[in-house]
């Protein structure tokens, strides 16, 4: 049984009202360099004056609340917290300086220091498959220490989160690289052997932007001024813990909560904290502590995550998602068209989802019909859909691999880095994108099936 759509006033053209309100708040969030209260406003105004134009109030209501239903959702948002804890508890124990004293006497500041924490991402983000659980690791350790030995801030965040797209995009266990070779029918094997020649391009090409533009190595402060505690080393083993768990295909929650309950008792024991510095009780109505304080931090990025999907289950129960698949279907005449509405709609449906994989989900069917159909092989629809899509998806600033990776800058040092700034500097979906444009419009490995 077909289930009903959710009608809006306006007739076809109402559906669009709460995605229009979304977009016009995004670009003043945009070019005002919002944080990412700026990206909040927009989705929760997107929901909540999108409201009395719905039809039927209560599907409106409850197509909202389905939307939060969705599983990415809650692991991303509960991972949000639990990773502030882990990076609060680390940044907090004097780990950031000695690990910066380290660095500028070892004389890799600059430019070095970026591009070798960019190859320490892509190698996490390879093992893990996932791009948000390696930013919550490696940005509280490696971003501060190289704000500290002179990386420059936005460039050092756009090395990180371009390390994490990297396996995220490549790696065999990540999410979009299942989603785009089980709906194309392809084996997992041919994918990522055919999706190199795009990914690692891309990825040293990055590594030599990084190193150029990372900066001169002049550093924030010189040796003598930072304070080194010999101490404070141990707390290394709190990401140690957490990346382990991850490589052991353990939950990510399951793998932040092990990386806490190591901060604590590392904490503790050596003398760091007290158990008051955690947990503060003073009384008064009020509550204080380390991890309190990470909790309420995260706030803005939480809160924008619920908009984020409520809206998705507003647009998904009244059909856009479905429209945005008709028109991909009446705008496709041959082959070159067909290659570029393959990237250009799953990284389309990233923009107003927020989840590659979700767009290639949506699609994934329409898209292997129309490959077929105009002989594009099966290996290039699964590698232009994810090549393609995730670096469109990438490059929105709303999307957590912009809001997520400017929240936990801001939260691990005393810089001011926005969602725009991060993706301005994400090199790697950059060049990624530029490249898939030009195998496109060249034709290069389009006439011959990629092997």
């Amino acid at each position: 049984m077909e289930q009903k759509k959710l009608a809006f006033r306006f007739g076809e053209a109402g559906k669009y009202i709460p995605v229009l309100i979304a977009i016009i708040f995004i670009v003043i969030a945009g070019t005002h360099q919002s944080n990412v209260n700026g990206y909040c406003l927009a989705f929760f105004a997107a929901v909540i004056f999108g409201a009395p134009f719905a039809k039927d109030f209560t599907a409106y209501g409850e197509a909202a609340v389905k939307g939060l239903g969705r599983s990415i959702f809650a692991i991303i948002s509960v991972a949000v917290i639990i990773a502030a804890i882990n990076g609060k508890l680390v940044s907090s124990s004097g780990l950031i300086q000695s690990l910066a004293y380290l660095v500028v006497n070892s004389g890799m500041s600059g430019g070095v220091f970026a591009a070798m924490s960019f190859l320490i991402c892509c190698v996490l983000s390879m093992a893990t498959g996932t791009s948000v659980g390696t930013n919550v690791v490696c940005f509280p350790i490696l971003f501060p220490v190289g704000v500290l030995v002179g990386v420059e801030p936005t460039v050092m965040a756009g090395a990180l989160v371009s390390g994490a797209l990297f396996g995220d995009n490549l790696a065999p266990i990540s999410d979009t690289t299942i989603a785009s070779a089980n709906t194309q029918g392809a084996d997992m094997g041919g994918v990522v052997r055919t999706r190199m020649k795009y990914s690692v391009t891309a990825a040293v090409l990055t590594f030599i932007a990084v190193l150029i533009f990372g900066g001169s190595g002049q550093t924030a402060a010189s040796a003598a001024e930072l304070t080194f505690n010999a101490k404070s080393l141990v707390m290394v083993l709190v990401p140690v813990v957490v990346i382990t768990l991850c490589l052991l295909r353990q939950h990510l929650i399951v793998a932040l909560s092990a990386g806490v309950i190591t901060g604590i008792l590392l904490g503790v024991v050596t003398g760091l904290y007290t158990f008051g510095d955690i947990f503060a009780f003073p009384g008064g109505w009020k509550v204080g502590g380390i991890f309190i304080d990470a909790i309420t931090g995260t706030v803005g990025t939480v809160f924008m995550l619920y908009g984020v999907f409520m809206l998705l289950g507003i647009m998904e129960a009244s059909g856009v998602l479905e429209d945005i698949a008709k028109v991909l279907q009446a705008v496709v005449r041959g082959k070159r068209s067909a290659e570029t509405m393959t990237a250009l709609s799953v990284g389309l449906l990233g923009w107003v989802t927020g989840v590659t994989a979700v767009g290639m989900v949506a699609v994934g069917d329409v898209i292997k019909e129309l490959g077929e159909k105009f002989g594009v092989d099966k290996y290039r629809r699964a590698n232009l859909m994810d090549c393609g899509g995730l670096a469109m998806t990438a490059l929105a600033p709303w999307t957590v691999h912009a809001v997520l990776p400017a929240s936990l800058a801001n939260g691990a040092a005393e810089v001011a880095i926005t969602p725009l700034g991060v993706v301005t500097h994400n090199y790697y979906c950059i060049i990624l994108l530029i490249i898939i444009a030009v195998t496109i419009i060249t034709r290069i490995g389009a006439e011959n099936k990629e092997k």
